[in-house]
């Protein structure tokens, strides 16, 4: 990279790097004066350093002006204009015109920003097009509202092999609460989901839900579901709540695998042949199926495309429930979590505040560096 070359071609460059480097190879390549080919599932990313998107849908590529957020917002827009017969050609035109001017503006506000603007300064409303890429319907919907107790934490501790994950984790969730974890060490974080949802044991400290609380869970490693091979029909029977068996047919559960994109023969796929994507598709599916008011996620968009991962996101976005996530997607965690929980080897902290704010405060950086020394 730094031999600056003509073209520097990068295939998902931020896995596994740590929240300040991928800063700094954002700034780094928003001021890259040669040509830059990027594959990324990271839209935040991806928004900071394009200019272009080349979308490679049914065999064919087609280049659009923007970024990751421009070029979604737009074949969204496009898609609901198509659909909407009784709009006059002016009023389209209008709408899209003053779509691009909107995110124009927006550019020229970034100092890294310039040549985008000047794209998009150029961009005729003929060239936004509809997406045919389909999106799945991620939605949940508690069975009851949660009560003033949902859970309480009080000094957990967890070592592994002589090695302190975290200590003295205490804290409380308030109605309405949506919480991002994070910790420098991610066996943290799964240990800590995998105690307070029964699978592990603590080495020392106490966790209680409230009693009106119904969870779901995504687990990091999903191995112990898909064990067995089953078509899809019968594995998320087997999740299907006792107290409705009785009254759920093939018909409804093809609904739920449907929203996540299995139609037709697809629900007869057997489980041990499914992909990494496809098998985080079934959980979601399960999840879907349990009616939670509280949701835990643990790197929900590992496997997934973007266009599974921009639903995720909305779907947790629209949750009326309570939300504890663990996740490197920059865009999931910003949207999401309005409170930010950091477990180390020392203590947590906590913070009401967005994931943009807590990585910029100054007083949480002076207490990472107290947390880990």
């Amino acid at each position: 990279m730094f031999g600056n070359p003509d073209i520097l071609l990068l295939d998902e460059p931020t896995n596994n790097l740590d929240v300040e480097t991928i800063k700094w190879l954002e700034n780094f390549l928003a001021d890259y004066e040669n040509i830059v080919l990027v594959v990324s599932h990271d839209r935040h990313f991806l928004d900071a350093v394009c200019t272009h998107v080349a979308d490679v849908d049914k065999q064919k590529i087609k280049v659009y002006t923007g970024n990751y957020t421009f070029w979604y917002e737009s074949s969204q827009l496009a898609a609901r204009q198509a659909g909407d017969k009784n709009k006059k050609m002016e009023e389209k035109k209008k709408d899209l015109l003053e779509f691009i001017a909107r995110f124009s503006a927006n550019a020229s506000k970034s100092k890294q920003a310039t040549s985008r603007k000047k794209a998009l300064d150029k961009l005729v409303f003929e060239d936004i097009t509809p997406s045919n890429r389909k999106y799945p319907g991620i939605i949940f919907k508690p069975d009851r509202e949660v009560g003033n107790q949902i859970l309480n934490v009080q000094k957990l501790r967890k070592s592994v092999d002589g090695k302190p994950l975290f200590s003295n984790i205490t804290f409380d969730i308030v109605k309405g609460q949506k919480i991002g974890i994070l910790s420098r060490n991610p066996q943290a974080i799964t240990a800590f989901l995998e105690i307070i949802n029964g699978k592990m044991k603590a080495d020392d400290g106490v966790y209680e839900w409230g009693t009106t609380i119904t969870s779901a869970y995504l687990p990091n490693d999903n191995t112990e579901f898909f064990l067995k091979s089953d078509n899809l029909m019968d594995w998320l029977r087997q999740f299907v709540p006792a107290n409705t068996k009785e009254t759920v047919d093939e018909d409804f559960l093809r609904g739920f695998l449907g929203k996540m994109l299995f139609s037709g023969d697809e629900i007869k796929k057997q489980t041990n042949v499914l992909s990494g994507g496809e098998k985080v598709r079934c959980m979601v599916s399960k999840m879907m199926l349990q009616n939670p008011n509280m949701i835990m996620l643990d790197e929900p968009t590992n496997h997934l495309d973007l266009e599974s991962i921009t639903a995720f996101n909305d779907g947790c976005i629209a949750f009326p429930g309570i939300v504890l996530v663990s996740t490197h997607d920059h865009q999931f965690m910003q949207t999401v979590v309005d409170r930010i929980i950091e477990l180390t080897p020392k203590g947590l902290i906590d913070r009401l505040m967005t994931y943009d704010e807590y990585i910029e405060d100054a007083r949480v950086k002076e207490l990472q560096q107290e947390m880990y020394a």
